[in-house]
């Protein structure tokens, strides 16, 4: 019997693997190559408001798609060189230790330009309720 729970127990873990691999092989091109990672998220002092801390990991040449949020943005670049371009700006080349503030609603894209792994430190003050990213095609 506990020879037929372990089996079980396997065929379980190793289906749930094929079930990611095959989700990831159908994600949008624009997302692969990204890895979020949720680290915070809390009430702010302004009514409606959150804070969410994300770190975002770009793998070599990995551009984000082009989106907005429904509040402000400040990226700290953690690792590797990353190219932001925001609506209504030129593009700016940040290296590790440098940051960004993106006002809300603005359009932007990241971009892994150097060689390597890139990551960024996310934090936005946002709306409560909304979904936090507005991806343009």
């Amino acid at each position: 019997m506990k020879t037929v729970s372990t089996m079980m127990a396997a065929a379980v873990i190793a289906g749930s693997a094929l079930v990611a691999q095959a989700a990831q092989a159908q994600a949008p091109a624009q997302m692969q190559g990204l890895k979020r990672t949720d680290i915070l998220k809390s009430d702010f002092s302004v009514p409606g408001r959150e804070v969410l801390q994300v770190r975002v990991d770009f793998a070599e040449g990995t551009v984000s798609p082009k989106h907005s949020h429904p509040g402000e943005e400040v990226a700290f670049v953690l690792e590797g060189t990353l190219e932001y371009q925001v609506e209504g700006r030129a593009p700016v080349t940040l290296k590790v230790g440098d940051a960004i503030f993106i006002p809300a609603g603005a359009l932007h894209v990241a971009k892994n330009v150097g060689t390597g792994n890139a990551a960024e430190l996310a934090t936005y003050l946002v709306d409560k309720d909304k979904p936090l990213a507005t991806i343009v095609k």
